[in-house]
């Protein structure tokens, strides 16, 4: 599956748009407590371990999105978009969605 967040592919032609496609990923209360209870892995201002959480997160929301798409027999998903968003006080969610497509 060809993913991008460019509108276009140089050298593809886009043959058919099969719409909107999206996943998500929430971390719960838990992660985050487990995350600053290790904390001390903060280096050079960066906490390791929380990047690391919301890598997973965004791999997730993006695996989910890929999924739907193949779902609707696309062969690229374009003009990806990342979000970042709270819920409450204790929930982070990362969101991924783009334009489902069948490219030649």
């Amino acid at each position: 599956m060809l993913v991008s967040t460019t509108p276009t592919v140089e050298g593809k032609k886009i043959v058919k748009y099969l719409g909107l496609v999206s996943g998500e990923a929430i971390m719960g209360a838990n992660v985050f407590k487990d995350l600053f209870a290790g904390i001390r892995d903060i280096v050079g201002g960066r906490a390791a371990a929380y990047e690391k959480e919301l890598r997973k997160a965004k791999e997730i929301a993006i695996n989910e999105m890929i999924e739907e798409a193949r779902k609707l027999g696309a062969n690229a998903i374009l003009s990806i978009d990342l979000d970042y968003e709270t819920i409450g006080q204790s929930m982070l969610m990362v969101s991924a969605s783009g334009t489902a497509v069948f490219v030649e």
